[in-house]
């Protein structure tokens, strides 16, 4: 583990993506953004206290959906200078500095620990795997040489350094374009880099087909979860009618403490079952007039908020309505897209439909009304 106390990590992620068609760190992967599966994994490292990201302006807002304590600075027109300005917001407390890719998601915490502590002890330290294949040096088409692969390593990141360091080699060093990571840098400082062994799976990302790769990786440490939820509203004369975040023309709407939108109610209910985090009348009580009539809305988006508090992702919304009136099957389209948008999940992920009462009890009068619903969410493996 590392013992520095406070360390920082410099994550750089101001590439074009030229050979992906955008900028590769911001693509999705298994729901989120690359950039966000890298942060989260520096985020479980011990010792890191700060984290800056070397970032567009443009790719920070969708950051701040999951992150409030993020230290932003614009890329350089090189990785070298993006590092510089990296480091120039580096705190002064910090002992040891990490320098990571933003698409190399799949770093492992303990790993990028470990690296930090070699390099508290040594000065410098890179992750780094055996080559597996053999390497050839080869002019106009021709093998001129082959390598000895037993001693040949593949350099990865994060490459950690004393901050000390890391200053002097970027003060003298950090101009020349031809060094395609920090670590050359140090060496020509006369400081011996350690290696300290990684996996195969801190692949950068750089083409499709890595993507594919990062995704079933990925996929093999996801377990799903459904909840259940459920819900029952009076039908009131003079009250607007709220269906999963959708107004519906009617003359009767939901009694409710708030605007007794049962869909919303009963999906929210769901999801927090799935995370066995109870249910929305513990964190919006009945009892508290200052929310009085509050949207529902507002209660799915603070769900939401948790969901992704638990490193969860939405695969799957299912609602069913049991109403005599108003029918709802006129309805169903409008409702599935404001469901799709309160929880900013893509439309062929929500299901919405609706039963009668056949006019039997309360609800077969046009009184009252309830909804199921399940929620089915994808959490990554502690195991």
């Amino acid at each position: 583990m590392n013992q520095t106390g406070f360390s920082s990590a410099v994550i750089v992620a101001g590439g074009s993506g030229k050979r992906m068609g955008r900028p590769k760190q911001m693509l999705p992967l298994a729901g989120k953004p690359i950039l966000v599966h890298t942060i989260e994994a520096f985020k479980q490292t011990a010792g890191v206290r700060e984290i800056i990201v070397v970032t567009p302006p443009e790719n920070r807002p969708e950051l701040n959906r999951y992150f409030s304590d993020l230290i932003y600075t614009d890329p350089g027109t090189t990785r070298l200078e993006s590092v510089r300005r990296g480091f120039l917001k580096v705190s002064a407390q910090a002992k040891t500095v990490a320098v990571h890719d933003g698409a190399r998601p799949l770093v492992s915490p303990q790993a990028a620990a470990a690296c930090l502590a070699c390099a508290q002890e040594y000065g410098a330290a890179v992750l780094a795997v055996p080559v597996k294949d053999t390497v050839k040096i080869c002019k106009d088409g021709v093998v001129e040489k082959t390598l000895d692969r037993s001693v040949l390593w593949a350099a990865q990141t994060p490459q950690c350094y004393r901050r000390e360091i890391l200053a002097e080699a970027l003060e003298k060093f950090g101009a020349e374009k031809e060094a395609t990571d920090e670590s050359q840098l140090v060496e020509k400082l006369g400081i011996k880099v350690r290696v300290v062994p990684s996996d195969y799976k801190n692949n950068k990302i750089t083409t499709p087909e890595d993507l594919v790769f990062a995704e079933a990786l990925l996929e093999d440490k996801m377990v799903y979860r459904t909840g259940f939820g459920f819900d029952l509203h009076r039908l009131e004369p003079g009250r607007k009618l709220y269906v999963g975040g959708a107004e519906i023309p009617h003359t009767k709407g939901f009694l409710g403490h708030s605007d007794g939108d049962l869909v919303l109610h009963a999906l929210c209910d769901a999801m927090l079952g799935a995370l066995c985090a109870g249910e929305i009348g513990i964190l919006f009580p009945p009892t508290d007039k200052s929310i009085e009539g509050i949207s529902s809305i507002k209660i799915a988006k603070k769900v939401l908020e948790i969901v992704r508090a638990h490193r969860a992702e939405i695969d799957h919304i299912d609602a069913t309505i049991i109403t005599q009136e108003p029918k709802m099957k006129p309805h169903y389209d409008t409702v599935r897209r404001s469901l799709s948008e309160v929880f900013e999940i893509p439309l062929e992920r929500v299901s919405f439909k609706s039963k009668s009462h056949e006019h039997v009890g309360e609800i077969g009068r046009g009184e009252a009304a309830m909804c199921h619903a399940v929620a089915t969410l994808k959490l990554r493996s502690n195991l």
